[in-house]
This record gives structure tokens, C-alpha cells and sequence, in this order.
């Protein structure tokens, strides 16, 4: 008995020794084979799951309908389709780690988190590298400020942060949605500019305003665009703005820097091309060239394809103004500081968009030579404070802007911008003492400060809903785009540096509106 248990025994351990190397042997050929066709694309759960017997398979899918809470421990519920996004996406160089694959799939993943941007791909080394050579070409350029021999100079974005900058939209409500300063950023070449020709616009551009026409050679400064900083604007075009403006008017109301503004847009969207389908309406709104004028008070036309009004009203205090005395034409005019113009009252409920601006009128010799009086009230001004001309600026522009506040709760299909001051470069002098700009390039290329310029004009907006179109100092940089002593018909020895050529710098005040309405 105990050597026929003996024999039974060692029978039983060759046995079992036999099957325990030929289940090592099967492994390791099954892991070899599993291993040899585990391509790049190709994730070890993928394997897994496809080497999964349909026994196995019906066997996992029996629990997960019997717990839709059970993941198996070799395919998690979430990670077969975010395997496949990864294939899809060759990301091949882009490791998934695991809290990509378990995320839920109503969240936005981003599979790249592993990436390291400072240690791109070769291949993303070579893709740089194209970047940098293409963006030296444009927009490194170095430039000297005149005032206080510093030097500025374009700064160039990494091309590796290129790549990861979200692509421009088509919404201009998603494209604008992360720009909370337009007038921050930096000025660059643009090849594509100007977007009309200076010898063309006849139908709209004043002859003094048209630098091309003039004896000025020097014309780099219509080649720069206007760059905000981390934003992403939509670029004007004539169909695009009256599209956006269908069934709507957009007023311009201010001195003769708003009626460039005027200008600039009429022949931004016709593309300084003539056009026989755009209608004048001035007498809709009483602009008409009164007896013995030069001009009427403003202009006003409607593009018919879309049933889309501009005008311009010229109002350069914003003030009421009435005649003291109406019988009398060298009588005094009221000048009521208080109170918005009488066009601007009768005629808001009509308007869609208005952009306001004045400043270049206050001072004494304006008001002297206009026979303007202050007025406070209804009655003379006798505040000896109000009747600084600083003083009496901010209150007429913090009443307007009050005005207009209260008017957008009436209308809530309008839009209101206070437009900030567009800047003088006159050196050595002013316009009437040999004041010059003549200056063939910018001061500076960047603007990096955070508030406005123009304090009157952004405290005044400063909790309402009137924007601010902030354009003083992206306009403050750009001293070569006057006018300078090219106007035509000109004093002798007297320089406009005051004005802007067109084309010129008021289209980037436009291209700055458009962005937002």
C-alpha cells in the first residue's frame, strides 16, 4: 500500500509540473505576441479589450447591466472613447494619463496635460522655427520716441504660445469676450492696409483730409494695424458692418474729429469705391446747407441693400447751444453747459449706436470767437468755479453722459460710446507759433498702461452703461499720421497736428467700434 501510494503520488507531481510549464510556456507567448503587436496608436487597454474572448466580453457586459455602476478592472466604463478621441486626434506624442481617460464625458478634457511647451516635438521645434522667421519678418521693427530718446521696439510672442492660442471665431460676441481693454496693446505691419485708397473716397473724404493727394511721400504710417492685447477682433469689411447694422443708424455727434471718424467709416465700408445705391437723407433730420453757409451742420446717408443710416451731427461742446437773441445775427449764444444738443434730444429715440467726443474747443479763444456764454440752469453762470474752462468741460460731459445713461433705459436696443480725446502733437509751439510734427515714424509701437488717458472721459462713463471708446493713447504714439504741412490750402508756416490723414488713424477708431456693436 504505501508504494502504490508512493507511485500514485510522484505520478500526480510530474503531472502537475508538466502543466505548470506548459501554462508558463502559453504566457509567455501570448505576452510576446500581445507585446510585438502593440503599435504606437495603439493603447494597452485597446489590446486588452480586443483580445477579450466573447465569452469574456458577454460576461462583462451581463454585469454592467446587472450594476451599471461595474467597471471592469480591464476596461474602465469611460476609457474606450477616450481612447478612440486619442487615436483620432494623433496624439501619439501626447501621454493620456489616467485622469484624462476617467473623466466623465459631458466634461471638456484636454488631452495634452501631460505636455510639456517648453520641450516641444522635434517636429514642433521645426514648426517654431518657421514662426519666428515669418513674425521677425513683419513685425520686428525697432523705432526711436523723439521726446525721450528711448528705444521701443515690437515685441515678438513666442511662436511656441502661438500654437496654443485659441483659434479666431466667427462670433464677434466670442471673439470679444476676453477683451477687456481695446486701447492696451501694440501697433503692427499689415501689408493688407489701408483698406481704401487715398486717392479714391471722393464721394465721402474731404480733398484737406486726403494726404495723397497732397505732396506727401512718406506713407508707412496707413501700413499699421492696431493689435489689442489678448484679444481677437473681427476684421471690418463694408458687407460685415451692414450686416451688423441692418435696419439701424449709427450717429456720430462731436467736432470735426468726429466728422473724420464720419469719414473714415463711410469709406471703409464702400471701400473708397463709388456707390449709387447709398441714399442722402439729410433732410430727415433737418441737415440741410442753410443760406449763406459754407456747409450744413452734419451729413446723413442710408445704404439701401440693408436699410443701414450714418450721420454726422457737428456739435464740438456737446452743449445746447441758442441764441440769445434770434433777431439779432452777431447775438450771443447760450452755451448751456447742462444740457445735451437739441439734435441729439430730438432725434435718440431713432439712433441704434451714437458715438459722442468734444475737447479741442474748450478754451477761451473758442468760446470768444464762437461769442458762446456760459450757462447753467437756464441762466448765466455766475459759479466762478464752473467757469474755468476745465470746469466747465467735465460738467457739460459728465451731464451728457449722465443724459445719455438715462436715455439707454428708455431705448434698450441702443448702444452709446463716449469717445476719449484724440491727441495734438504739436512741437516747438503751437498751430498759431510754429508749432510741427513732422515726424516720418511713431513715437512708440506699444501701449502697455491699463487705464484710459483721458481721465474726464473714463471717469465720466465710470458707472453706466455708456462705453468708452478709448482711443487717446494708442492715437497718442502715432505723431507721423498728422496731417502736418501737407493740407491743402494751408497758411504758410502753419502745420495741422491736429487732424489725421485719411486713410489714417480715425480707421482704427472705427475697426475699434466695430469690435463692439
Amino acid at each position: 500500500m504505501k508504494e502504490g501510494g508512493g507511485g500514485w503520488l510522484l505520478y500526480e507531481w510530474r503531472r502537475r509540473k508538466q502543466l505548470s510549464l506548459l501554462f508558463i510556456f502559453l504566457l509567455l507567448s501570448t505576452t510576446f505576441i500581445l507585446w510585438s503587436s502593440w503599435g504606437p496608436n495603439t493603447s494597452f487597454l485597446t489590446t486588452i479589450s480586443s483580445s477579450l474572448s466573447p465569452p469574456q466580453q458577454q460576461q462583462q457586459q451581463q454585469m454592467q447591466q446587472l450594476n451599471p455602476d461595474f467597471n471592469s478592472p480591464l476596461m474602465p466604463a469611460s476609457a474606450a472613447g477616450e481612447v478612440k478621441k486619442v487615436a483620432d486626434d494623433d496624439l501619439s506624442s501626447s501621454p493620456v494619463t489616467s485622469s484624462s481617460i476617467n473623466t466623465p464625458p459631458d466634461v471638456n478634457v484636454n488631452v495634452n496635460v501631460n505636455v510639456d511647451i517648453n520641450t516641444p516635438s522635434p517636429s514642433s521645434d521645426i514648426q517654431a522655427e518657421d514662426n519666428n522667421k515669418h513674425d521677425d519678418d513683419d513685425d520686428s521693427t525697432t523705432h526711436h520716441d523723439n521726446n525721450n530718446n528711448n528705444t521701443t521696439q515690437i515685441l515678438v510672442s513666442d511662436s511656441k504660445q502661438h500654437l496654443l492660442e485659441p483659434k479666431k471665431q466667427d462670433s464677434p460676441a466670442a471673439e470679444n469676450q476676453s477683451c477687456t481693454n481695446f486701447g492696451r496693446g501694440k501697433w503692427v505691419r499689415d501689408d493688407t492696409r489701408p483698406l481704401y485708397s487715398g486717392f479714391g473716397c471722393k464721394q465721402w473724404l474731404s480733398s484737406m483730409w486726403a494726404c495723397r493727394l497732397t505732396q506727401r511721400t512718406d506713407f508707412e504710417y496707413e501700413k499699421l494695424r492696431w493689435q489689442p492685447k489678448d484679444c481677437q477682433t473681427d476684421d471690418i469689411s463694408g458687407p460685415k458692418f451692414l450686416k451688423r447694422m441692418q435696419d439701424k443708424t449709427l450717429a456720430f455727434i462731436g467736432d470735426s474729429l468726429g466728422r473724420q471718424q464720419f469719414q473714415s467709416l463711410m469709406c471703409m465700408i464702400t471701400g473708397g469705391e463709388e456707390r449709387q445705391d447709398v441714399q442722402d437723407v439729410g433732410k430727415e433730420y433737418g441737415l440741410v446747407k442753410a443760406r449763406g453757409s459754407v456747409r450744413p451742420d452734419g451729413w446723413a446717408y442710408r445704404f439701401l441693400v440693408t436699410n443701414t443710416t450714418i450721420l454726422y451731427y457737428w456739435s464740438a461742446s456737446l452743449c445746447n447751444l441758442e441764441p440769445i437773441d434770434p433777431r439779432n445775427k452777431t447775438t450771443y449764444i447760450a452755451m448751456h453747459l447742462d444740457r445735451p444738443p437739441a439734435f441729439l434730444q430730438r432725434y435718440i429715440n431713432r439712433f441704434h449706436v451714437v458715438v459722442l467726443n468734444t475737447g479741442h474747443h474748450w478754451n477761451r479763444g473758442k468760446l470768444n470767437a464762437n461769442r458762446w456764454v456760459m450757462y447753467v440752469g437756464g441762466k448765466p453762470n455766475t459759479d466762478r468755479k464752473i467757469a474755468d474752462i476745465a470746469s466747465a468741460k467735465n460738467l457739460t460731459v459728465h451731464s451728457i453722459v449722465k443724459w445719455v445713461n438715462g436715455e439707454l433705459r428708455k431705448y434698450p436696443g441702443l448702444k452709446a460710446f463716449y469717445r476719449s480725446i484724440s491727441p495734438r502733437h504739436f512741437f516747438n509751439g503751437d498751430w498759431n507759433s510754429g508749432g510741427t510734427c513732422d515726424s516720418s515714424t511713431p513715437g512708440a509701437l506699444e501701449v502697455l498702461q491699463n487705464v484710459s488717458s483721458d481721465s474726464l472721459a473714463s471717469g465720466a462713463v465710470k458707472g453706466t452703461d455708456v462705453k468708452l471708446l478709448d482711443i487717446t493713447a494708442l492715437s497718442e504714439v502715432r505723431e507721423e499720421g498728422h496731417i502736418s504741412r501737407y493740407s491743402i490750402g494751408a497758411t504758410p508756416g502753419m502745420q495741422d497736428c491736429l487732424h489725421w490723414c485719411l486713410p489714417g488713424i480715425p480707421d482704427t477708431w472705427n475697426e475699434l467700434l466695430f469690435a463692439q456693436i
